[in-house]
């Protein structure tokens, strides 16, 4: 059970930092505004280990490395700790594929938690800064979704299908991860 427990929290913190970071290099790689709500939240989570990085990781054009290797570390970080708890030792040499399969289950949770947010927000046509930001966001994945799948009577079904397809990869992301490790 305290295992149980230990694992759920570190789960969560890292995914919440991994995930800030990652927001961070896609909010930086579409060029969106960080002086919203969200800008200021992700910057709060991540300058504390983005910016020293920073120092020796200079960006490539538009992609801000130093947050995806921020990303990269907190889970190597989160993985190592849980292997910690458990005693593996053996389990030491699958560290860089259990943080990288966690960074991509981190990367496809995330987007299906922001296209879940861009329906809800779309239902409720709020007027607020997080409904620009969300939809700046959100307008890329939707984007080629979009050229296949029409409108229905105005309504349009590519956030919910695009969020099958997010669910199918995490389903199959598990399942490499799982034949990875045997």
């Amino acid at each position: 059970m305290l295992y149980q427990i230990a694992t759920f929290l570190l789960d969560v913190i890292g995914g919440l930092i991994a995930g800030a970071c990652l927001l961070r290099l896609y909010m930086q790689l579409h060029r969106v505004s960080f002086s919203n709500p969200v800008g200021g939240l992700v910057f709060a989570l991540t300058d504390w280990l983005v910016m020293p990085l920073r120092k020796f990781i200079t960006p490539v054009g538009r992609w801000d490395l130093s947050s995806l290797v921020a990303a990269v570390l907190v889970q190597l970080v989160q993985y190592a700790l849980v292997l910690a708890l458990l005693g593996a030792a053996a389990a030491w040499a699958w560290l860089p594929w259990m943080a990288l399969f966690g960074l991509a289950r981190v990367a496809v949770s995330g987007l299906i938690g922001l296209l879940i947010v861009y329906a809800v927000m779309s239902w409720v046509q709020t007027r607020s800064p997080l409904v620009d930001v969300v939809g700046r966001l959100c307008d890329p994945v939707l984007r080629p979704v979009r050229r296949f799948v029409p409108l229905v009577k105005g309504i349009d079904l590519s956030p919910l299908v695009l969020l099958v397809l997010l669910q199918v990869g995490l389903i199959v992301l598990g399942h490499l991860q799982a034949s990875v490790m045997r």
